[in-house]
């Protein structure tokens, strides 16, 4: 695991939060915009953009956003806290398309997302927002991740990572993320779901200040196999997991039958939801939270987030994109990176306690 250069931050420094521009054909750029032209923003974080001037500048002409205001800055170390600020990451004029899958688009998608993960990897930054990209655009520049996720995964080591989409309580993880449906059970093991629960239990823990959480476990198949009837995967890898789990200290109820677990009143007993693939977990999620739903990568060692929307091409550059979502993922980012520093604070603070000597009582 990449280690990041972890600062001392006080209770009253703001969060330094990266925001990626995403590809530059689509709502991102907007979205990012009239997010940030609320002023109000600038007390509760320092945003900093990692784009080009000359983008933003296009972007918010299209936006009509006369009231979006940013300082350009080469680096980090003297940000403005009273104002966005943006990394120049390209100087060349871009060739806008909007509502196009272009190679530029995942060009400097690319480039932006490279130069915020230095940043991160330095200690510059302690969260990250990134804006939507397009798969397509991006394999068309040889990004050879499927995604945002999998390449931070990959730069910081950490390969125990999880999506987590998550709207005030109802929070939602899956087991497996982006893969072909038909090699879902292939990849169900015990190994993989205790390992899920952990890494889930931990951000529950740390991220979002929940002190014993309690987390739902859906089966894979109809009816949760009906005792093995319509499959065994509940009998063979699941139930095993969850009871071993239990073991070992977690608090996790299943496997539930998918299809009337969503309709129940058990789902308000549950910290978080753990589906078994994308999905099974993210229909219902957004059914219920589109617009306002986050989408939230645990397991890594910094704090990112993302709206649970893509890059719309068909509404680009048509100033009707909605920014809720994108908004959502700011304010989300925001309050998990300050529970994760209250967290470290109480530990550091109680090993300190631990560590020091007790004084001799003379009488």
């Amino acid at each position: 695991m990449i280690a990041i250069n972890q600062h001392r931050y006080t209770c009253m420094e703001k969060i330094k939060v990266g925001i990626t521009i995403g590809d530059v054909n689509g709502i991102g750029p907007e979205v990012i915009i009239k997010t940030l032209e609320n002023a109000k923003i600038l007390d509760m974080c320092t945003p900093v953009i990692y784009a080009s001037a000359k983008v933003i500048s296009y972007h918010r002409n299209v936006a009509k956003a006369d009231g979006f205001n940013f300082k350009t800055i080469s680096d980090l170390k003297r940000p403005y806290t009273d104002n966005v600020n943006l990394i120049n990451c390209w100087d060349e004029t871009v060739s806008i398309n909007l509502g196009k899958i272009t190679e530029e688009g995942g060009k400097y998608a690319h480039i932006a997302l490279d130069r915020a993960v230095q940043d991160l990897k330095e200690g510059n930054i302690e969260a990250l927002v990134t804006g939507p990209i397009n798969k397509k655009a991006m394999n068309m520049v040889g990004f050879p991740f499927k995604g945002h996720t999998d390449y931070l995964a990959h730069e910081f080591g950490n390969p125990n990572h999880l999506m987590i989409l998550a709207d005030d309580d109802f929070r939602v993880a899956v087991l497996t993320h982006h893969i072909p449906i038909k090699d879902v059970a292939e990849a169900l093991t015990k190994e993989k779901i205790l390992q899920t629960i952990k890494v889930l239990n931990e951000s529950l823990i740390i991220d979002f200040d929940i002190e014993k959480p309690h987390i739902g476990i859906l089966g894979l198949n109809p009816h949760a196999g009906d005792d093995g009837v319509i499959g065994n995967e509940e009998e063979m890898i699941i139930r095993p997991a969850i009871i071993e789990a239990k073991k070992n200290g977690y608090l996790v109820s299943g496997p539930y039958s998918p299809d009337a677990f969503w309709g129940s009143a058990k789902l308000s007993k549950y910290d978080a939801v753990l589906a078994m693939y994308h999905d099974q977990g993210l229909i219902p999620f957004k059914i219920k939270s589109f617009g306002n739903g986050v989408n939230i990568t645990s397991g890594l060692p910094f704090v990112r987030t993302s709206p649970d929307h893509g890059t719309a091409y068909d509404i680009a550059g048509q100033n009707i994109a909605n920014p809720d979502s994108f908004r959502a993922a700011l304010f989300k980012a925001i309050d998990l990176a300050k529970n994760r520093r209250d967290y470290h604070e109480f530990r550091k603070n109680r090993v300190e306690k631990t560590a020091k000597p007790s004084e001799e009582v003379v009488e």
